[in-house]
């Protein structure tokens, strides 16, 4: 996230739609937009201490974004958005071993009917890399899980990453746990069977997978330690 922020601290109220959530900011109700499309439930609860960025448009329906949540002594990431710029910069500070060596590092490349979130080559080579980022804040027992509400999308861009796979190109997905609890990843079959296959299938054909977890502060988020392991069968 760069450079230092002024987060203001607040206590969750409730969530009022996929987009809202009603906060507590010093006594006062106010609404926040919330950027994570995720169903979060077990880290949106009523009294829960909340970060919020204040904004300086006056055009814009809410004064804050909820970008960060207390949870079991921990700070956890809410703003999935950020995700991709977490991991390029990963990547470009070197902090990614398995994807060191590129020169050409994209956001938002094209390619198909898809717009995957990185993509990775050097000039004058035929080695180009396509990465698809996934943020994970749902932790059970220590494992991170993913999804944590069904996702159509998410399951078309694991078939865009197949296809990619079998014309003889790199493909990558990319989980990022932005709880610091998690230590563990497999894909959500309870709550998203068709994802959890896709990847299962995605994997098999090729697709590797990458695990890391970010170390969260308000002024900061990084990268940090190794790949983690993952288990991806029921």
């Amino acid at each position: 996230m760069g450079d230092f922020i002024s987060y203001v601290k607040a206590i969750f109220i409730n969530r009022k739609n996929r987009f809202i959530a009603e906060v507590e900011v010093n006594g006062a109700v106010e609404e926040a937009h919330l950027p994570n499309t995720g169903r979060c439930k077990e880290l949106l609860i009523p009294g829960t201490i909340v970060y919020l960025l204040p904004s300086n448009n006056p055009n814009r329906k809410t004064k804050y974004s909820l970008h960060f949540v207390e949870n079991k002594g921990v700070l956890v990431a809410l703003y999935s958005q950020n995700a991709n710029k977490v991991v390029i910069e990963g990547i470009k500070n070197g902090l990614v071993k398995e994807l060191v060596g590129y020169d050409i590092i994209e956001s938002e490349k094209t390619i198909g009917k898809s717009r995957i979130d990185i993509y990775l080559a050097n000039d004058g080579c035929s080695n180009e890399t396509y990465v698809e980022v996934k943020s994970v804040t749902l932790i059970k027992d220590g494992m991170a899980q993913f999804p944590d509400a069904p996702t159509e999308r998410g399951r078309k861009h694991l078939e865009e990453l197949i296809n990619i796979k079998k014309s003889g190109i790199r493909a990558i997905v990319f989980f990022l746990i932005q709880h610091p609890n998690g230590n563990f990843f497999r894909p959500n079959w309870e709550n998203d069977p068709k994802f959890s296959e896709t990847l299962l299938k995605a994997y098999n054909s090729g697709v590797e997978i990458l695990v890391y977890k970010s170390e969260n502060t308000l002024d900061k988020i990084r990268l940090i330690g190794d790949s983690l392991g993952f288990k991806l069968d029921n």
